[in-house]
């Protein structure tokens, strides 16, 4: 993709950021005219959007290095952030979770924070700062695995005990990802995967309704009007759009028969409302989104910018395929946005903020390096024809 990847990336990024006010323009619209303020949650995304794009902004010019230094400060304030979602006065509980703190009570103000947002970021940052500071030690098993892997713990952990298993697991998986790319011994992590796959089974056997949920996944039609009505309604909401969709702001599914139906289900909305078309068009950007960051990352100058690019990107693809996956009945439904599109103001400026440090890393890359390298490559390979070496 060369130099295109950062206009692919803008390009997607904008698309999807595009789209999503559009459907939450549709999809909120009956749920804020129910509660007497229409649009209420459109606006307060667009100023979100402002936010996350000024962010984007500001990471984007200021030098990536930086970052580096401050590796284990962005990864102390997070633990904080975690931490304080165990403390009732802090924290907000919703729906039997407490994953966001009240920036009111600590005296800041604005929307509550979601510090397992946060904590995606911090992990990918420090992971990358780790394995660039003791890159000669990487396949060891003490600088290599087991101290890169406590952080990672110490962070699922965290999120985990705020009742939120799909955020504990993608830091998990952006954790394993992130260490399997920068060299670490396959033989180390695949006992890890083993135990952390039981772990998360013993905690959803113990965890109230997590079993049933599981039930409900496994029939849906049984559980449709319980646990497995969300996956339920999505399902019809996919179906009733077919190609070309119900049209715009003619959906069903959102007036109040389909719950977070602008949250972490508006993927089924664009499906209903826009039908295949819309689906396949938020597919291809996501698809086009993912391959613009690996290609930044690729190219990359440094160790360090090489694994955190890796790291934001592999954070968005796989929120992005845990929300379709569970929007299409085809993984146990858990709550996670869709990134970009969803309602929410912690993910869409955190994410914002990944897509700033990618533009940096992209704006230090010295394309010209490649061609010198490729020209050395020539040279040797026609030294070697002729018998030269």
């Amino acid at each position: 993709m060369g130099r295109a990847s950062v206009y692919v990336l803008v390009f997607a990024v904008s698309m999807l950021s595009a789209l999503g006010l559009v459907m939450l323009a549709s999809t909120s619209y009956f749920l804020d005219e129910t509660s007497g303020e229409a649009y209420f949650t459109l606006r307060s995304q667009i100023i979100r959007l402002g936010l996350g794009v000024l962010a984007a902004g500001v990471m984007a010019f200021i030098a990536y290095p930086r970052l580096y230094r401050l590796r284990w400060k962005i990864f102390g304030v997070t633990v904080v952030a975690l931490l304080l979602c165990y403390v009732p006065f802090f924290a907000d509980e919703v729906n039997g979770a407490a994953r966001w703190i009240s920036l009111k009570r600590l005296g800041i103000g604005g929307p509550n924070l979601q510090p397992s947002e946060l904590a995606k970021l911090a992990v990918a940052i420090l992971l990358a700062g780790w394995f660039t500071r003791h890159e000669p030690l990487t396949r060891e098993f003490k600088q290599g695995f087991l101290m890169p892997g406590c952080m990672v713990f110490v962070t699922v952990a965290l999120i985990a005990g705020e009742v939120d298993l799909g955020s504990a697991a993608l830091v998990g998986a952006l954790g394993g990802g992130m260490m399997f790319v920068a060299g670490t011994r396959l033989l180390y992590l695949l006992p890890v995967l083993g135990a952390g796959l039981a772990g998360l089974a013993w905690v959803v056997k113990f965890m109230p309704n997590r079993v049933e949920r599981i039930f409900a996944f496994l029939d849906l039609e049984k559980y449709k009007e319980g646990l497995g009505m969300q996956q339920w309604r999505a399902l019809i909401a996919f179906g009733s759009g077919g190609v070309e969709g119900v049209g715009l702001g003619n959906g069903r599914q959102k007036m109040l028969y389909l719950p977070e139906a602008h949250t972490d289900f508006i993927f089924p909305m664009v499906g209903e409302e826009l039908g295949l078309y819309g689906t396949l068009f938020v597919v291809i950007t996501f698809s086009l989104l993912v391959a613009a960051g690996m290609s930044i990352a690729h190219r990359a100058p440094d160790r360090f910018s090489r694994l955190l690019a890796f790291g934001i990107t592999l954070t968005i693809a796989l929120e992005a395929l845990l929300n379709m996956g569970v929007t299409t009945a085809l993984l146990p439904n858990k709550g996670l946005p869709l990134p970009f599109v969803s309602y929410g103001g912690s993910s869409l400026v955190f994410r914002m903020i990944g897509i700033g440090i990618l533009i940096n890393i992209y704006r230090q890359t010295p394309y010209e390096r490649k061609k010198d390298l490729l020209e050395i490559r020539r040279r040797r390979m026609t030294a070697v024809s002729h018998g030269s070496l």
